[in-house]
């Protein structure tokens, strides 16, 4: 059975826990998410220890940001990990995300549009013009230009960004969250199903899974949704 597109956030408190996690879903999920904390917390091993032997995409989330040359160092430093997806903040530039897509080569440059936990007002105090929307519109063909092959964006725009970037780009919508699971600390959020009507390719989701007790049954379980729905459409 083909793995949902589904990438599962291992926001673990120790590696063990993640590599646990990551085990128990990758049967039912084609993607895991290391993020800024577990990475920081114990450097390139954690790849390593949460992809296993299962062959599972790695999904390097660093949301790198700052001037063209240090990115395309510290993408260089991680593309020997060889993670399938890589992260960067679309608000950094082209030259910044085409500096990190060409010392990364073979993984798909990821560019963060608007942050899923910013609310309008929130947006409009960081001095991004907004309303988020457009802002992530601008962002994500900004970004497409400058050779991103991938966009994260909120499930709210993800018809929108589709819309802009075309059928080649891979877009990833975090704040995706089952019926009634909690929002949490995401302000624009969607179910599963509605976010891959609307044209994602891959859902983030963590705390709906690692949060169950038991994750793999919880994966599982959101999986046959998402192949129910979509043998219905």
């Amino acid at each position: 059975m083909t793995p949902a597109p589904i990438a599962v956030a291992l926001d673990a408190p120790d590696l063990e826990t993640a590599a646990r996690w990551a085990s128990l879903v990758t049967p039912h999920v084609s993607t895991v998410k290391v993020g800024l904390e577990l990475y920081l917390r114990y450097g390139p091993d954690v790849i390593a220890s949460v992809k296993g032997a299962s062959g599972v995409k790695i999904f390097l989330d660093l949301k790198l940001h700052d001037i063209p040359n240090t990115v395309a160092g510290a993408a260089r430093a991680v593309a020997r990990l060889r993670p399938a997806i890589l992260t960067v903040h679309a608000a950094g530039g082209p030259a910044m995300i085409r500096a990190a897509a060409e010392a990364a080569p073979q993984s798909d440059i990821a560019a963060v549009t608007v942050l899923t936990s910013l609310s309008e007002g929130e947006l409009e105090a960081v001095g991004l013009a907004g309303p988020a929307l457009d802002a992530a519109r601008r962002l994500a063909a900004l970004a497409v230009g400058a050779g991103a092959r991938a966009i994260v964006c909120s499930p709210q725009e993800v018809a929108a960004v589709r819309a802009e970037v075309g059928p080649d780009i891979t877009l990833i919508t975090p704040g995706v969250r089952p019926t009634g699971a909690a929002s949490q600390d995401q302000a624009r959020v969607a179910t599963p199903e509605q976010a891959l009507a609307d044209g994602a390719d891959l859902l983030v989701i963590g705390r709906p899974i690692t949060g169950a007790a038991d994750p793999g049954a919880a994966a599982a379980a959101i999986a046959a949704a998402l192949r129910r729905e979509q043998t219905h459409r």
